[in-house]
């Protein structure tokens, strides 16, 4: 079943999502994208429920079809600011960048701080709901994956490529084995209790 392709279909529609937000390391990324009129993909979905290969299918669609932008805020900006902040700051930077007119903000999510002389509407579990939403989701996951992928080749121990930042039980061995990275967000607990760990 293919996810609505609009909210409110008499209306220019952006939407919002954000990728990143429960990891330990690496910057959150969040995606704003606008479906043109008369642009709809069934194939859309939460990205969570896509497969890596069918993410960059739909992320090479989306680029092509749709008016979008990626924002990112660093982990050193995650400590300073809290990662709730974060994405909704990563978001914003996204907006910044679209170069077109659109009369409301479509949120994943229950939370937001309004953007200027904008109404927005938050929609928890958008990505699930809407194609736009969807499509902001894929784009978020898919570029953040990219910069992971990345970095896991400068610091190899952590696994990375794998686990793209997650607090999976390998990541939290190399934490424990060889410390932190310039990349880890210090703010976070980044092993159990903290043990004795120097930030």
């Amino acid at each position: 079943m293919s996810l609505e392709s609009h909210f409110d279909s008499k209306k220019i529609e952006l939407a919002c999502d954000e990728a990143g937000r429960g990891c330990l390391a690496g910057a959150v990324y969040a995606a704003a994208v606008i479906l043109k009129p008369g642009i709809s993909n069934p194939l859309l979905d939460d990205s969570k429920k896509l497969n890596a290969r069918k993410r960059e299918e739909l992320r090479s669609w989306i680029e092509e079809h749709t008016i979008w932008a990626v924002g990112i805020v660093e982990p050193e900006e995650i400590d300073e600011i809290n990662i709730l902040n974060a994405s909704f700051l990563a978001m914003h930077r996204a907006i910044d960048q679209i170069d077109a007119d659109f009369d409301h903000l479509l949120i994943d999510g229950n939370r937001f701080n309004p953007y200027p002389n904008k109404n927005h509407h938050c929609i928890v579990k958008g990505d699930g709901k809407y194609q736009s939403i969807a499509a902001a989701s894929i784009l978020a996951k898919s570029h953040r994956d990219e910069y992971m992928t990345e970095l896991a080749k400068e610091l190899p121990m952590y696994d990375w490529g794998n686990n793209f930042g997650y607090p999976t039980v390998k990541h939290r061995e190399a934490i424990k084995k060889h410390g932190i990275s310039k990349h880890h967000r210090k703010s976070f607990q980044l092993l159990p209790n903290q043990l004795q760990m120097k930030l």
